[in-house]
């Protein structure tokens, strides 16, 4: 006979792990919090058949004041109480990018996604130069479903592998997105991989090809043929030195040698940027052969000053397409360009706005030295450079 509260506990556990099966601390914390009642160390007292492993009562335990309930042992597979996730019902393979035009290493990757073999990739490069498009658009192109998840600092193992939910008025492990892309064998990606923590390292085995214990349900989940995972990040995984990507992290070495290659993504050629200019510019209704010449001659510009040292910001192939789409809005080009190069300091700002100015008016800003440098004025007491 138990009490009403260790009653709780049994009927929580029971339902969560199945009769008779041996659980550990975390379980037994998690059937509690499901119960809601307090700790339950009078079960691992009297239930405890080894280091850290508790055995649930395998036949049925009455309530005070309530006949004995008759205990149906229940098939192993119904021991975990799983549920369907909602991605059981869905296609996930990406949506086709009209006008998207393919540039660095898509065939690269592409052949790696078409080979089936489980090969992580890293993909680094800087901000807003289509390394999560490319990325999809090879799975759609491929018909290879693709499951993206952003990763923060406060992504966890519960996050990637799944965790206790309440569904419905009862309590559940829902698997995460990674246990997902393994049993439906596609591909994972990991956008901004590195913004994480070490809470990452839960998925060493995965990133061996190898299955991932489910310690929460004490369930092994081995991955299908076709399975991969591709991360994608602003560095290549060693924090930014210059500041530049505030938030990113040195992620574990052992982390990092588990990726068997890591792609360097440039900005496109100036001819390539132009097609996909062009090509954002026939989605938004906004077709100017000029303006999209004008454009990706300032963004190469002002590219080879950064990378120089010249200015701290960057034009990414990104913004061009925001320029585009504020185009489309306004019709006042200048307005256009001005909205979106407003996040910048005054004196960026200016200068980037000067520099469009002379392109406009026809100045060649690319064959002569003096003239491919954005000016940026100083001030009386301060020498910018």
């Amino acid at each position: 006979m138990f009490s009403p509260q260790k009653q709780k506990f049994v009927d929580s556990a029971t339902a969560m792990f199945g009769a008779g099966t041996i659980i550990n601390k975390q379980q037994v914390r998690e059937a509690s919090a499901a119960a809601g009642v307090p700790k339950a160390g009078w079960f691992m007292k009297q239930y405890k058949v080894g280091y850290n492993q508790f055995k649930l009562p395998t036949e049925g335990v009455p309530t005070i004041g309530s006949p004995v309930a008759q205990t149906v042992p229940a098939p192993e597979e119904a021991t975990v109480n799983l549920i369907a996730n909602a991605f059981e019902m869905q296609n996930l393979i990406p949506s086709k990018f009209e006008g998207f035009v393919p540039w660095g290493h898509f065939n690269t990757i592409k052949q790696i996604v078409k080979s089936g073999l489980f090969y992580p990739v890293f993909v680094t490069g800087l901000s807003g130069n289509g390394k999560t498009l490319m990325i999809e658009q090879l799975h759609a192109e491929s018909n290879k479903e693709l499951i993206r998840v952003n990763i923060t600092i406060e992504t966890d193992e519960d996050d990637l592998l799944g965790g206790f939910r309440l569904v419905n008025g009862e309590t559940k492990f829902v698997p995460g997105p990674v246990i997902d892309a393994m049993e439906r064998g596609c591909t994972l990606l990991l956008d901004e991989c590195d913004l994480g923590s070490n809470k990452l390292m839960c998925l060493q085995p995965v990133l061996e090809g190898k299955g991932v214990y489910l310690k929460k349900v004490n369930k092994w989940i081995t991955p299908k043929p076709g399975f991969n995972v591709m991360a994608t990040a602003n560095t290549k995984g060693k924090g930014s030195e210059d500041g530049r990507f505030i938030g990113t992290n040195v992620l574990n070495e052992a982390f990092l040698e588990r990726f068997a290659i890591t792609i360097e993504q440039p900005y496109p050629s100036k001819s390539t940027e132009k097609k996909i200019i062009v090509g954002s510019m026939k989605k938004y209704n906004a077709v100017d052969e000029a303006f999209a010449d004008n454009l990706v001659t300032w963004a190469e510009v002002i590219r080879k000053t950064f990378y120089e040292g010249g200015v701290d910001e960057i034009i990414s192939t990104r913004r061009l397409d925001h320029v585009v789409k504020a185009f489309s809005i306004f019709n006042d080009k200048m307005k256009a360009i001005e909205l979106c190069v407003a996040r910048f300091d005054d004196d960026t700002k200016d200068s980037f706005m000067n520099l469009y100015t002379k392109i406009d008016a026809g100045v060649d800003v690319t064959n002569s030295e003096e003239s491919t440098e954005v000016e940026i004025e100083d001030d009386e007491s301060d020498d910018q450079f």
